[in-house]
């Protein structure tokens, strides 16, 4: 994770369940987020008996996107991965070179993950008030994201309270601002509430981005994310609940080339002339010059000085200081003065 602007942003590609629940999917998930130079790939680790009843009705996005004709239960099921996936999808992750990750839906498919060799865990929007789930996070020792869509304040910070009551060290938290509406409409972004969170709570903050397009997680890092973690998908026409708010490969590509771009740009805070723009400061910047011919022994004066450039003479910054000095030997009119 990082810890100031000087290292680089955590870029999560969100694979999800937009595999379908197909392991060939899955790989082609893998192989795309490599492509795009993102650090992680990651996919959700679930039970569906454990996660939903067998009745829940679906969020209003999900009926877009599946229509009515099965229930929440029906439609995860069928995007479960099961152990041996799991496995088979890290070795693709490793033979590509990118990160595996997956986000525990529940207390047991935490301890898979666990067991799978996971870097980091991840909670969920919808589980943050799953006061057994956080205690059991809050054990593991693994540094965590905390991922807040629909949360007041409080509720983030009653959270963190009961991570670090079960052993989480506050450092190894970051809290990932988010909105759970797929797509999220602009209006409802809000990226200053991830500010909000990191002066209020004192603890390293990302996004969690659903909003279509990639200009917000960018911003996102503009502002101080150390984290980003977005969804994508191989083709947004894809039958299943999250492909239509997700990014195709090649715009996942362009975000990562974009904010790795904006992490050169933000820099170190101190202000300073750059590299680049140093030999500008004698060619842009002025000096103090003559404006008529000026005869050894007369005084400077406002009449027969002037301020043009180049910079490579007495700064205007000391023209207080030069007028009513006498001049020790003859000016040409724009000759630079000097003393």
């Amino acid at each position: 994770m990082r810890n100031n602007i000087s290292k680089p942003t955590l870029l999560i590609a969100e694979a999800g369940v937009n595999h379908n629940g197909t392991l060939e999917l899955a790989f082609e998930l893998i192989d795309a987020a490599s492509y795009a130079g993102a650090d992680v790939v990651k996919f959700q680790t679930f039970k569906a008996e454990k996660l939903v009843t067998q009745y829940a009705s679906k969020a209003d996005y999900q009926l877009e996107t599946t229509g009515s004709k099965e229930t929440q239960f029906e439609m995860i099921k069928k995007l479960e991965l099961s152990y041996d996936m799991h496995l088979k999808l890290i070795s693709r992750c490793k033979e590509k070179g990118i990160r595996f990750s997956s986000t525990g839906f529940d207390s047991s498919s935490v301890d898979v993950l666990i067991e799978l060799g996971v870097d980091f865990l991840k909670v969920p929007s919808g589980e943050i008030t799953n006061l057994p789930y956080l205690r059991h996070v809050g054990t593991k020792g693994l540094p965590i994201l905390l991922s807040t869509g629909m949360c007041t304040m409080e509720e983030v910070v009653i959270a963190l309270e009961v991570l670090e009551k079960a052993g989480a060290r506050k450092h190894d938290i970051t809290v990932l601002h988010c909105n759970t509406e797929y797509p999220t409409p602009m209006e409802d972004v809000n990226l200053r509430a991830m500010l909000s969170m990191e002066n209020e709570l004192g603890v390293k903050v990302g996004y969690s981005d659903h909003t279509l397009g990639i200009e917000v997680p960018i911003a996102a890092v503009a502002l101080g994310a150390t984290v980003i973690e977005k969804h994508f998908t191989l083709d947004r026409t894809m039958e299943g609940p999250d492909h239509a708010a997700s990014l195709e490969p090649d715009e996942l590509k362009q975000m990562v080339v974009s904010i790795r771009k904006i992490e050169e740009a933000i820099g170190d805070g101190l202000k300073m002339p750059s590299k680049s723009e140093r030999d500008n400061i004698r060619v842009v910047r002025k000096s103090i010059v003559a404006s008529k011919n000026i005869k050894a022994g007369e005084k400077f004066t406002e009449e027969n000085l002037a301020v043009k450039r180049p910079g490579t003479g007495i700064s205007p910054l000391r023209w207080d200081e030069i007028l009513g000095l006498e001049s020790k030997k003859d000016f040409q009119a724009d000759e630079l003065i000097s003393i």
